[in-house]
């Protein structure tokens, strides 16, 4: 019987088992040379032929365009990860009102001043202190309510130093019908006891001084600056920043920020009578649900932004 023949890997186990030297790249060239043509002949046994999509690949593989593309992409990464980050562009300063919308705007507050004539602040206060101590009751309550607490309360402390002798919890007798009055209670003696010790018993004279007491912020020092000293400033509460954007004076929703705008269309001399008109116009005209626009003596005027529903 003839002895079967031997593949590549047969002849090299039985030379390295016989210790014959000289075998090395040869033996492994001719393995390669007998793969290959093993795989050529199934190949052609198989007839199969490189596909139109194969040939399309390898071209598009080997094309100059695509290697300059995939140059490029690696530079851009390479380029976004060493290029520091861009810092964001500077805020743009608002543009100064037009002459027209400044027009408007103090239209708007003559004819609201022709209606109401008689608009101020409708809490009842005789003294700077007593003020102070109403607009800080008044957040979160109404007037009618606060002017309902305030007179035996005002009866009870008359100075400055008669608040700062007292504890909070003296106080609520008077005011738990306020709402949030514990808190309010111990703000105003807080505030009444600075105003003891650095200010001597009086009111402080400048916005900026108001604002450092415990309980007073830039709303309820800008209303007491107006009543007080006639202070320059137009404060902002929910009234006035819901008519200043439905009047088309704003687009703000900080009330700080509703303020400037307000300052830039109006002359100081109309911030305080400005503030006061819209708070009475929108208690008894411009509503936040339903405004009655049929009876608004500046219904020509107003853009209505906002406004689904009016009567």
């Amino acid at each position: 019987m003839a002895p079967l023949p031997r593949g590549p890997r047969q002849v090299e186990y039985t030379l390295r088992r016989e210790g014959r030297s000289g075998y090395g790249a040869g033996v492994r060239s001719k393995k390669s040379e007998n793969l290959a043509g093993a795989g050529g002949d199934v190949a052609k046994a198989a007839g199969s032929e490189p596909t139109v999509a194969t040939k399309a690949t390898a071209a598009t593989k080997a094309t100059p365009a695509t290697k300059a593309t995939a140059a490029t992409k690696a530079a851009k990464v390479r380029r976004s990860a060493t290029a520091p980050r861009r810092s964001p562009a500077p805020r743009t300063k608002k543009r100064a009102p037009r002459a027209s919308e400044r027009e408007r705007a103090v239209q708007v507050i003559e004819r609201l001043h022709q209606e109401m004539p008689d608009a101020k602040i409708e809490l009842d206060f005789s003294n700077d202190l007593e003020l102070l101590v109403a607009v800080i009751l008044s957040a979160q309550c109404t007037d009618a309510m606060v002017n309902r607490c305030t007179p035996s309360l005002f009866a009870a402390f008359r100075t400055a130093a008669d608040y700062a002798a007292a504890e909070p919890e003296d106080l609520y007798p008077h005011i738990s019908r306020c709402g949030l009055y514990r808190n309010k209670a111990k703000n105003i003696v807080a505030a009444m006891r600075k105003i003891e010790e650095e200010h001597g018993g009086e009111l402080p004279t400048t916005r900026a001084l108001l604002e450092e007491l415990p309980g007073v912020g830039r709303k309820t020092a800008g209303v007491v600056a107006v009543y007080a000293f006639d202070g320059q400033a137009f404060p902002v509460d929910t009234h006035v920043g819901r008519l200043a954007r439905r009047l088309g004076f704003t687009r703000e929703e900080n009330p700080d920020k509703v303020e400037e705008d307000m300052q830039r269309l109006l002359p100081p001399s109309l911030w305080g009578q400005g503030h006061q008109l819209l708070v009475w116009h929108g208690r008894r005209c411009c509503y936040a649900r339903k405004p009655a626009c049929s009876r608004c003596v500046v219904a020509d005027l107003c853009p209505k932004r906002g406004v689904k529903d009016a009567v």
